[in-house]
């Protein structure tokens, strides 16, 4: 495996901040030839010239701009990763990256991110939407630090992350007002035979709602499931159906959707979960979340 000399490329990037090599020579506190032959060496290591002179002025070939480029991206992070290590803010923010399954309802993962976002401002939260098992394996790899999810990893998936429970909801079904209006003599009743919007069968909030509906003795029409749960919401504010959604969101679903609450299914429960690669929660904003969500949003 090769390895770039990065003494190389300092005395390259200085002499082209400086503009010259008797400019670098004199930030780097050493000689004129000692530059030079640095530089040469750099050039001979990439296979190709990176200055060429033009009267007394040095210009950046093709080559070199991009070298350059890449110089700065490297100096600049070695100088935060000091300033890091020194106590002294980076002013970079810090990377929070999250994955929402696709079904849980956006309201209630909204509500459990905000505290993180609230606890420290300079943190910049990244959202990532996508069924519940890819989500799981990006937090594997390391390319999330958080899966807020409906269902728990279960426990035969070989990744190594956590389960932390964040709380619990029943579910209030909803419709547009028209059809509310109709519907609200006689409910539960008065759901058989109507247009029903559901979640995509691999949620466990649709198990649930199917065996309510079961023991209920009701044959509603399922209209259309949906993976994404806002757009579930948008189809019944258009009047396409009644549609279930977290009662622990319900004045939040009336009020942006302009929807009216039919009834709550006390036995229908959904749980949420806030899955993390470590057992003892070490991230800040994790952290933030769990104990927010347990104090909260479901106390």
């Amino acid at each position: 495996m090769e390895w770039l000399n990065y003494h190389h490329l300092l005395y390259f990037w200085m002499t082209v901040r400086e503009g010259s090599i008797a400019g670098a020579s004199r930030k780097l506190l050493v000689g004129r030839p000692s530059v030079s032959m640095q530089l040469k060496s750099l050039e001979t290591f990439i296979g190709a010239p990176l200055l060429v002179r033009h009267g007394p002025r040095l210009e950046l070939t093709d080559t070199g701009k991009m070298v350059y480029g890449y110089a700065e991206d490297i100096f600049q992070t070695g100088k935060e990763l000091l300033e890091a290590v020194r106590g002294r803010p980076t002013g970079r923010p810090v990377t929070f990256r999250v994955g929402v399954a696709d079904v849980m309802a956006k309201l209630v993962a909204f509500q459990l991110l905000l505290p993180a976002l609230d606890f420290d401002e300079q943190m910049s939260l990244e959202c990532r939407e996508d069924h519940p098992q890819r989500l799981f394996a990006d937090l594997a790899v390391h390319e999330l630090d958080l899966v807020l999810s409906d269902i728990p990893l279960a426990p035969g998936i070989d990744v190594k992350a956590y389960n932390h429970v964040v709380g619990q909801s029943t579910t209030t079904l909803f419709a547009a007002p028209a059809l509310a209006k109709q519907l609200r003599r006689g409910f539960p009743k008065s759901l058989d035979q109507q247009p029903l919007l559901m979640p995509s069968r691999h949620t466990a909030i649709r198990r649930a709602l199917e065996i309510w509906f079961d023991e209920q003795g009701l044959r509603p029409t399922v209209v259309a499931q949906f993976e994404d749960s806002a757009l579930l919401k948008v189809f019944g504010q258009a009047g396409r159906g009644v549609f279930p959604a977290p009662t622990v969101v319900k004045d939040q679903v009336c009020k942006q959707y302009g929807v009216r609450a039919l009834g709550e299914l006390d036995s229908v429960r959904e749980r949420f979960y806030a899955i993390s690669p470590e057992r003892k929660i070490k991230h800040p904003a994790v952290a933030c979340i769990v104990e927010s969500a347990k104090s909260g949003l479901f106390a």
